[in-house]
């Protein structure tokens, strides 16, 4: 400090005596002074040693002062806004000479920048440097005023042993502790031992809970010295502490003083400080709601008179304990501004900065009008500190961009920020708040409901805020009576039941700019909907020729009888009914037919209330289940249950269908019976009627697990037999009396409709004819429904067929959705039956309106379109069922298959053969299709898939099978082939529900709340149990785009133009009018893109990975199929698990790691026993078949 000229002390009346001859330039300084309550006789600079917002706080007061202001700060906070506030900015060192945090420590050179910039005053704000009394004895060598009480008192305060024995000696009741600083653990044992648990620890130079630890039981307390030491020393600069007596549940009372330098100390009345997490105060109150007067007043007297025996100087805190008995107790006196003065000046009135900067300049209290008769009250005052910290995880500091930030205000709310501002950017380094929120109001419940609507009002996106817990803190019941005590928040987990910010509009423009800069993502996409403009909608003409009000939905309907009288009185009805009913497939297996299941929520409700009205007579809608459960997670990033919800609201009169996969529910494999009883329990209660009871093998007792269940849940039984192959074939095993006898045993239990499902559309008329007339002979008051595709181009002919043989409802698509592989149109089977007997109670001009619709929305979807030229009367030899045959086609392609799809076709004939002639629908329909795509990926031939079975690596579908997990086949599983492909896996022989533990529900539930980190429903819990990974998934999905069923699906599917405006209606009455502005550049250094959007008015940026940038061009090796030492990938797909690593070992038939494609998984096997060498893969990587995935060197 040798090198720095001391400048000449300056009085008061320097500063504040007036000065008639003062001519300046009309700069902002001339019009700070205009408008001063005092002329200035020098202009001052006053330098604010410290970052954030409390020298924004200063700064705004000094400018008040007619002060000139001059911030320093570090490399580091070269963006932050305190450097903007000030007058002057300058830099603490050069970049790389000190830390983030010890730039603010640099007391030399912070008073060296101060003395180059005649700098007259220093301000140390709070933390850093505001307790250091060296520095404020290097500040007043420079010459220059420091803010703040004398170095001396600074000393004797600021070690809270010596401000300990200062209380003492002035008889204010202090805590029992140590009677000075201990450096030893046997120093705190020997005080332990004489005074007992608990005991806290703390700092001896410092503050803000850091050094301080709480220990109750002697085991932890050498571990809690050594940390708090540690820490002390860390943050402090010396490790030594002290020891008190802990006392429980106490409330945290600090009083504010104000000292000149006369010797006269008045306080600014009380602050209740009791909110604390980890000794860090979270929220405080002025003044205290609970403190009885007579406890006050004497905590008011002993803070002055402690006060006035040091001869304090300028602002500080005096900070007591009060136990549940109203004693209290001295704990130290803060030497400096505190973060909660805020609440001080709201109720009294007084700018505590300006009286601190007054009084260094030499003013008096009663010259400022500062004595205490003239000081009061009026109101409560409550601050909220708002921080970028993550409750849910412990508080963590989040860090990252601010992408938004729009503040509260209004009447009584007072902000004191720093760095929150849209663009900021929030580093590791420093302190994690952004503002303080501070509301005033006449009384504490005002002041309260102030804060809580403040704090509402917040929009802060692109990190974590507390802002959720201060609003579940603010109203627990203890808040609100203003009851709470310091170790509140650790002692009420209930405060962490929080009710977050959904931030819905930041995550849509998320995934709004990841579809602008690489394209959708969503799996089967090619190209972008032809469509381009908005649907025009349908008007519904009566037969008088007069439009239907579609605002409400129809009421009228067969689902009345289901509601109002149960199943068996609705199965009656439609046996009694004379005409053939129609099912409408459109919303379920039409499109998932012909656009791969990809049509989305909002593009049904569109179409719903008109459905309601047109359709009103339907038998039912099929429109949930099946593979448009897992679809509508994996793909389409949707909640399935809230489709369900959405649809049964807009659609109150039409029963709907569901396609149960009998003991699989949905899901693709057997689950416990329990798991099934659960899943149909939540489907009846959110909307379904009528479940569509199906097995893939026809497994009588798989069939009985989903029948009980329905029956249990109250539901329509619709107990149903699959077609498989060509009935009037005769050397299909599947002929009349198979199905038959079937029949019989489903009746047997006690089911209310039977469903005759033709997957493939290979029931050709005669054949239907046939069936259905013998089904009717044997059960004359059984009521009959058939389900059909028109794969072959003979659905219409075939469904009109059964209902002359006597079946009471068939179904149909509209016509925009119909034929090839979805089912019969609508209107030709309208047509087909006109005047006949068995008329389906449907308006046809009606049915063909609400076609315009799905015309429309066929060209939305069009980069789903399968593209199918026309009827496929090979159906009747591959028996690919309909759905199946479009998704084959997307799989096929995916696994790099396109070009082979009449070789793959074949191939699935052959994986029919080779699997004993199975029933053909999810899942053993997917079996044959994996097996059928394995064949020809690898070029094998029936006969080298038997040969080579003992050592090929089938698909994962294909062993499941084998196993007996799908249930047990008509006439037994292929040998010697399942014995080869398991290579010892066990064979089940009874259905595998039997071999399954019940679901534990109670632990699903709490695992799931742990994973998702919020609320678990009971649906929630049926998605996982069906697919745990693809919810999982899903819900990490929404975590990052939230909800997008509420986005256009053109939108959802492809970029909007540049400047074209759209809108996203969030909820009712919640609109955004959405415009992307622009797509910026690639950062070469970050692969990262700027994308701006204009929401509502206002400017939104979002930060995208630019995927094709950030993709690196891999090249890997093939295995060579004549070394038995390389193992290469059986197909194209990523690999999602690796369960090896360098130098494993593995016997012959180990799994070395799991490949998909699409929805197919195989386990990659080790050819013989060795160690693993030479891995080229990891968990995440994509590869095409053949290529080398590692050696395996023989031992």
């Amino acid at each position: 400090m040798a090198a720095v000229v001391p400048q000449q002390p300056l009085t008061f009346t320097d500063v504040f005596e007036d000065e008639d001859d003062v001519k300046e330039a009309p700069t902002v300084h001339h019009i700070r002074a205009n408008s001063s309550i005092m002329q200035l006789k020098k202009i001052l600079g006053v330098s604010l040693a410290n970052r954030g917002e409390i020298p924004i706080r200063i700064f705004r007061t000094a400018h008040e002062l007619s002060l000139h202001t001059v911030a320093v700060f570090s490399y580091e906070d070269r963006l932050s806004m305190h450097r903007q506030k000030a007058d002057e900015a300058y830099v603490i060192g050069k970049r790389g000479q000190y830390t983030p945090v010890g730039a603010y420590l640099a007391g030399d050179e912070i008073i060296k920048i101060a003395v180059e910039h005649g700098v007259q005053m220093i301000h140390p704000g709070y933390g850093f440097l505001s307790e250091n009394a060296e520095f404020a004895r290097n500040v007043e060598k420079a010459g220059l005023i420091f803010v703040g009480p004398s170095p001396d008192v600074i000393d004797s305060l600021g070690d809270k042993v010596s401000a300990r024995k200062l209380a003492i000696a002035a008889d204010v009741p202090v805590v029992p502790g140590t009677e000075g600083a201990v450096a030893t653990f046997e120093e705190v044992k020997s005080f332990t031992d004489q005074y007992g648990f608990p005991i806290i620890i703390k700092a001896a130079y410092g503050g803000g809970g850091r050094g301080m630890r709480v220990v109750r039981e002697p085991e932890s307390l050498q571990e809690h010295f050594e940390r708090a030491t540690s820490e002390a020393k860390s943050a402090f600069g010396n490790g030594t502490v002290f020891v008190e007596r802990f006392l429980d549940r106490p409330k945290h009372i600090e009083v504010q003083l104000l000292g000149d330098n006369h010797g006269n100390i008045v306080h600014l009345y009380e602050r209740d400080c009791s909110v604390q997490r980890r000794h860090q105060k979270v929220v405080e109150i002025a003044p205290a709601k609970d403190l009885p007067q007579e406890t006050r007043d004497a905590i008011l007297a002993d803070a002055v008179k402690l006060a006035k025996s040091v001869n304090y100087r300028n602002a500080g805190t005096a900070e007591f304990l009060v136990d549940q008995q109203n004693r209290y107790y001295f704990i130290e006196i803060n030497p400096r501004i505190q973060v909660e003065h805020t609440i001080t000046e709201e109720i009294t009135g007084i700018d505590i900065v300006a009286a601190q900067i007054q009084i260094a300049a030499g003013a008096t209290l009663s010259q400022l009008g500062l004595t205490q008769d003239h000081i009061s009250t009026r109101g409560y005052a409550i601050q909220c500190r708002i921080t970028t910290e993550d409750p849910s995880k412990g508080f963590q500091p989040d860090t990252g961009k601010i992408e938004v930030y729009r503040s509260a205000g209004g009447n009584g709310v007072r902000l004191d920020g720093g760095n929150g501002f849209a663009g900021a950017v929030i580093t590791p380094y420093y302190d994690s708040m952004l503002v303080k929120c501070t509301c005033h109001g006449s009384t504490y419940e005002i002041a309260r409901r102030k804060v809580l609507r403040a704090l509402i009002e917040f929009r802060i996106r692109g990190l974590k805020t507390n802002i959720p817990f201060l609003a579940s803190l603010l109203t627990h019941p203890t808040f609100i009576d203003g009851t709470c005590w310091t170790t509140f928040i650790d002692d009420t987990p209930s405060l962490f039941d929080l009710v977050g910010s959904q931030n819905r509009a930041q995550k849509l423009l998320a995934y709004l700019g990841d579809v602008a800069v690489n394209g959708s993502s969503i799996k089967g996409q090619i190209g972008e909907p032809k469509l381009r403009s908005e649907i025009i909608m349908p008007d519904i003409i009566a037969s008088n020729g007069q439009k239907i009000d579609v605002s409400e939905p129809c009421q009228k309907g067969w689902r009345n009888i289901i509601v109002d009288q149960g199943p068996k009185a609705f199965a009656k009805a439609v046996r009694d009914y004379k005409g053939c009913l129609l099912m409408d497939t459109t919303w379920r297996d039409a499109h998932q037919s012909l656009l791969a299941t990809r049509v989305r929520t909002v593009d049904l409700l569109n179409i719903a209330k008109e459905t309601s009205h047109a359709l009103s007579n339907l038998y039912s809608l099929e429109c949930w289940g099946g593979a448009t459960f897992d679809v509508a997670m994996r793909f389409l990033y949707e909640d399935p249950w809230d489709r369900l919800r959405k649809m049964r609201k807009l659609i109150p009169n039409i029963p709907f269908q569901m396609l149960l996969r009998g003991a699989n529910g949905v899901a693709y494999s057997s689950l416990p019976d329990n798991a099934i009883e659960h899943f149909v329990e939540q489907a009846k209660k959110n909307g379904v009627d009528i479940f569509r009871v199906f097995d893939a093998l026809n497994d009588i007792n798989q069939l009985e697990v989903g029948i009980n269940a329905v029956h249990k849940a109250g539901g329509v039984v619709e107990g149903t037999v699959c077609i498989s192959g060509d009935m009037l074939n005769p050397q299909k095993k599947y002929n009349l009396q198979y199905y038959l006898d079937l029949v019989d045993k489903l009746v047997a239990l006690d089911i209310h409709v039977l469903g005759i499902k033709d997957m493939a559309g290979v029931l050709k008329p005669h054949a239907a004819t046939i069936l259905i007339g013998s089904i009717r002979k044997n059960h004359p008051d059984l009521p009959i429904h058939v389900h059909t595709h028109d794969s072959a181009g003979t659905g219409v002919a075939s469904m009109v067929a059964c209902a002359h043989a006597g079946a009471d409802a068939v179904d149909a698509a509209t016509d925009s959705l119909s034929g090839m592989t979805s089912q019969p149109s609508i209107n030709a089977i309208l047509a087909s039956l006109e005047g006949s007997d068995f008329q389906s109670g449907l308006d046809p001009r009606q049915v063909r309106c609400l076609d315009t619709y799905w015309s429309q929305l066929r060209l939305l979807y069009s980069p789903f379109e399968a593209h199918l030229s026309g009827p496929d009367p090979e159906v009747y030899e591959h028996e690919i069922p309909g759905g199946q045959l479009t998704n084959m086609m997307f799989q096929a392609a995916q696994l790099g298959l396109g070009s082979q799809w009449l070789e793959t076709k074949k191939a699935y004939e052959q994986a029919n053969d080779l699997l004993g002639d199975v029933v053909k629908v999810t899942p053993t329909s997917k079996v044959v299709g994996d097996l059928a795509q394995f064949m020809v990926s690898n070029k094998l031939s029936p006969e080298d898939v038997k040969a080579r079975a003992g050592e090929l690596d089938f698909p994962g579908s294909v062993l499941d099978f084998f196993e007996g997990l799908m249930g047990q086949p008509y006439g037994g599983f292929p040998e010697p082939l399942r014995t080869d492909a398991l290579r010892g896996r066990r064979k089940l022989d009874k259905r595998p529900g039997l071999f399954l533990e019940p679901v534990d529900f109670a632990k699903v539930k709490k695992e799931l709340g742990k994973k998702t980190g919020g609320p678990v429903t009971e649906c929630d819990i049926a998605s996982y149990v069906m697919y745990p990974k693809v919810f999982e998934d899903f819900r990490q999905f929404q975590q990052t785009y939230g909800d997008l069923s509420v986005l256009p699906t053109r939108f959802f599917l492809s970029k909007p133009e540049i400047g074209e405006e759209f809108n996203v209606e969030l909820e009712k009455g919640k609109v955004l009018i959405l415009k992307l502005l622009a797509v910026g550049p690639l950062s070469e250094n970050t692969g990262l893109r700027e994308v701006f959007f204009e929401m509502n008015g206002e400017v939104r940026q979002v930060t995208v990975v630019d995927k094709k940038a950030a993709v690196e061009n891999v090249s890997r090796a093939k295995a060579d199929p004549s070394d038995s030492s390389q193992v290469g990938a059986p197909m194209s797909g990523v690999l999602v698990e690796l369960r090896v690593h360098e130098g494993s070992d593995v016997k012959k038939g180990d799994p070395l790691a799991v490949l998909s494609a699409m929805k197919m998984e195989m386990v990659i096997s080790a050819p013989h026993s060795g160690k693993v060498a030479s891995l080229q893969v990891r968990e995440g990587d994509s590869v095409d078949g053949s290529d080398l995935v590692c050696r395996i060197t023989k031992n």
